[in-house]
């Protein structure tokens, strides 16, 4: 498996076509990231074709909203059953909320209410086994107490156990690859940690930041 550029790849799967993104606002760096030209949700409304938004941030949804976002809907990623869309689209992107999740299955199974059998669901998620992550957590971690971690995040997935998660909820996967540290975070980190980091992935591809799955619904009648 080969290690690539999250962003760049997430932007080629959705140039032309209809999108939703789910996390849309990165809330509470909202304005942050819109400042700085890394704000995904814009990235993705310049590249698709349509592009619909869900997070369970309702301060996140209305600060898009004013500034002229739209096709935007307040959602629990847990419950997607209660929201008022009927609606397919031809590429899912949920990019770094699973590890938000307290029950992922909820929201596996859920999401398919907005995927056709010819619909993709990109799933990306940091890696259990970063070795970016793993050098700062030896450096500055202070006996485990300063983890390098979002204070949002539940849980760390592999290829392995998201591998495992979208099969059990009825997934098949496409591809799966990982991805490198974003070219936005690179000038802000210490170099050191940069170095070893590109050393190690360029020899293990598997030592990268996070991974991608890129996966559609089972047929179910064909694999009974």
């Amino acid at each position: 498996m080969r290690s690539l550029q999250r962003v760049p790849f997430i932007l080629d799967a959705v140039t032309g076509r209809s999108v939703l993104h789910l996390g849309c606002t990165n809330y509470p760096y909202t304005e942050d990231s819109i400042k700085a030209g890394t704000f995904l949700h814009s990235k993705i409304a310049d590249a698709a074709r349509e592009v619909y938004g869900f997070d369970s941030d309702e301060r996140g949804i209305e600060l898009l909203k004013s500034k002229g976002y739209e096709n935007l809907f307040l959602a629990d990623l847990e419950n997607l059953g209660n929201i008022e869309l009927d609606q397919t689209f031809d590429v899912i992107v949920a990019g770094e909320m699973i590890e938000h999740l307290l029950n992922p299955g909820l929201f596996l199974r859920g999401v398919k209410r907005f995927l056709r059998d010819d619909s993709v669901m990109i799933l990306t998620t940091p890696n259990a086994y970063s070795v970016f992550r793993f050098l700062i957590y030896t450096v500055s971690g202070k006996r485990g107490v300063n983890e390098p971690v979002h204070p949002d995040h539940v849980a760390y997935y592999s290829f392995k156990t998201l591998s495992r998660s979208l099969d059990l909820a009825g997934y098949e996967i496409d591809d799966f690859c990982f991805y490198d540290i974003g070219t936005e975070h690179r000038p802000t980190n210490r170099w050191i940690y940069n170095v070893v980091n590109d050393i190690s992935v360029a020899l293990f591809p598997q030592l990268s930041d996070g991974v991608i799955a890129v996966c559609r619904k089972r047929n179910e009648a064909h694999s009974m």
